[in-house]
């Protein structure tokens, strides 16, 4: 699943009206809430604040309002494009000030699925993985040039811990363990050892939001 890199605001102009829309991260329904809340109280004076979120490990919450615009046009169409994304964890409100020219509801759905995808392409998006993590335990002499080799990979180097000898927990690329053992057996001439250690999830830049 993908999220936003991080919260953010982002305006557009329509025939005369401002579309305004603000993202941010929500771990839970309740913190989703809150800060739609918060957006309602900043534009307490805008004609609507329309909302639209998606949480959950499986986008399993996905909830939107239209906020007074005519039904299905404003909520609906901010929730599509998160879902067109693959977002979660993201609640996205867009605050509208009337421009006075109707949009009509074509227009309306066009204009709210608009701020949407301007704000997501500011703010990015983060792609979550959940990798396999090892623990890699080499003596001083191989060390140094091991952890360098780490880093110019495209692993996760989360910790090292120097004691008797030195240990990487690394969070390997893809989840193709197999080949981690053959790269660290050729890396080292088979003098470090490879242990599992279960799972993390990390979260890497997406270029292309929108792919």
């Amino acid at each position: 699943m993908r999220t936003i890199r991080h919260g953010g605001e982002h305006e557009t102009e329509i025939r005369r009206s401002r579309f305004i829309c603000a993202l941010e991260r929500a771990g839970g329904e309740d913190e989703a809430r809150a800060f739609i809340a918060e957006r309602r109280r900043l534009h307490w004076d805008a004609t609507h604040n329309c909302t639209a979120y998606v949480l959950g490990t499986h986008a399993d919450v996905q909830r939107s309002s239209d906020d007074g615009e005519p039904s299905g046009t404003a909520g609906l169409p901010m929730l599509e494009v998160l879902r067109h994304r693959g977002l979660t964890d993201t609640v996205a409100v867009v605050t509208r000030y009337f421009g006075g020219v109707k949009l009509g509801a074509g227009g309306l759905i066009r204009a709210y699925g608009a701020a949407v995808s301007a704000a997501l392409d500011a703010v990015g998006v983060l792609e979550r993985r959940t990798l396999p993590v090892v623990e890699v335990a080499a003596d001083y002499l191989l060390a140094g040039r091991l952890e360098s080799d780490l880093h110019a990979s495209a692993h996760h180097v989360r910790d090292v811990r120097y004691a008797a000898d030195v240990r990487f927990d690394v969070a390997l690329a893809d989840d193709d363990v197999a080949a981690f053992h053959a790269w660290l057996a050729e890396s080292t001439g088979g003098r470090a050892e490879c242990t599992p250690q279960g799972e993390t999830t990390v979260e890497v830049p997406v270029d292309d939001p929108a792919g």
